[in-house]
């Protein structure tokens, strides 16, 4: 985990932690880090929630989960791609791995104008 510049409380990293594990909204958080129930609780985690430092920590937490849950859906990408019953279905996850290992097609646009245009316009 990264440097946390100013050290968090308990009270804030039970919230963060709490948001992170279960996806659950701040409202919902409170209470479960040891915030007050009800509005003032709400309240104070919200602000809380708004310190630059709670913030950094908040999205170390969330890379932290989204990289554990990468193998799970890399996973669910290969059994979809070997064994999914559609083929529609196994090729976009068989084009996905590809593109995710780097092997993405060349994005060919191409356009190209020969030729002289002119206009005269009489007049008279």
């Amino acid at each position: 985990m990264g440097e946390v510049t100013r050290k968090l409380t308990d009270k804030q990293t039970a919230l963060v932690d709490t948001i992170v594990a279960n996806g659950c909204s701040i409202k919902d958080a409170a209470p479960l880090a040891g915030y007050a129930v009800g509005e003032s609780g709400r309240v104070t985690a919200t602000k809380t929630m708004k310190l630059p430092h709670v913030q950094q920590y908040m999205m170390e937490r969330m890379n932290e989960e989204f990289g554990l849950s990468a193998t799970i859906a890399a996973r669910q990408l290969r059994t979809l791609a070997s064994g999914a019953k559609s083929e529609y279905v196994q090729l976009e996850a068989s084009k996905d791995l590809l593109d995710r290992a780097g092997y993405k097609p060349i994005d060919r646009s191409q356009v190209q104008v020969a030729g002289d245009i002119r206009v005269s316009i009489d007049l008279g």
